[in-house]
């Protein structure tokens, strides 16, 4: 039995809630999974101020007391992940760009590996597929292992057509996710996946020290030896892909430092 939860940034049961309800009963009739729908209107979030005390000593630091963790321990007991969204002034809801922005910590620290992402958007009229682009970056910034989301077009009351258009959408979402979802939750990384740890550890490793919570939480997890976050078989090519991009991280951290006002 897998678990799928969604996260709906809006407090309406109109087209978002329909369209995840629909998502998730869809993914039941597939195969063995139960869901569950969590309205981040139920939660308390406070808004982000910027201290930056979740990155330099660590997320028990930050000020702000709200629902942050019980969600990420929702997450965290998942298979399955969906973020959605109402369109609003063509970018993700306040709840859940909030939510988003309390999760800015583990964009430096990832986590969620070997769970699966997806985003759901609704709107009326245009711009949906640039969030959905958004959220895809996100989902894979986390660490999931990300199924490009879904944007449903639809104004308020739908025609049939839409409602079939949406129906078909929907399926074939549901259809996807599924399949992702039960692959090998750990797959070989992508060069470009590559390339993102590889930069990130080795900047980490000359700019930080032990009395960063960043630098730690790598050290701790022995990401500074390991070819990934996770321990996966690399080709030839990518071992030799590694070492490239390990090689340009250290010639963009010592060219910053060269610079007035650098890290030396």
């Amino acid at each position: 039995m897998k678990r799928v939860t969604a996260f709906v940034g809006t407090p309406r049961k109109k087209s978002t809630y329909k369209a995840v309800r629909q998502f998730l009963d869809n993914l039941k009739s597939i195969g063995e999974v139960e869901g569950e729908i969590v309205a981040l209107s139920d939660h308390r979030l406070g808004a982000c101020g910027g201290c930056k005390l979740c990155f330099s000593k660590g997320e028990g630091f930050c000020p702000v007391k709200d629902d942050r963790d019980v969600l990420i321990e929702k997450m965290m007991a998942s298979d399955g992940v969906v973020f959605a969204s109402p369109n609003y002034s063509f970018q993700v809801s306040a709840l859940m760009k909030m939510f988003l922005d309390r999760l800015g910590f583990v964009f430096h620290r990832p986590r969620f590996f070997g769970k699966t992402f997806t985003s759901i958007i609704s709107q009326g009229i245009y711009g949906g597929d640039k969030i959905v682009s958004y959220l895809d970056f996100v989902g894979n910034g986390l660490g999931f292992n990300t199924v490009k989301g879904c944007c449903i077009t639809a104004l308020e009351p739908m025609t049939e057509m839409e409602k079939q258009k949406i129906d078909r959408a929907l399926a074939e979402h549901s259809r996807r996710f599924y399949e992702r979802l039960m692959k090998p939750a750990y797959p070989v990384p992508t060069f470009f996946k590559l390339w993102g740890f590889r930069m990130a550890r080795t900047s980490i490793g000359l700019a930080l020290d032990d009395r960063n919570c960043d630098y730690a939480y790598y050290r701790d997890k022995g990401w500074f030896q390991s070819d990934y976050y996770y321990p996966t078989r690399l080709g030839p090519l990518k071992k030799a892909a590694g070492s490239l991009f390990d090689s340009m991280a250290i010639r963009s951290m010592t060219k910053r430092e060269s610079q007035p006002g650098g890290l030396a």
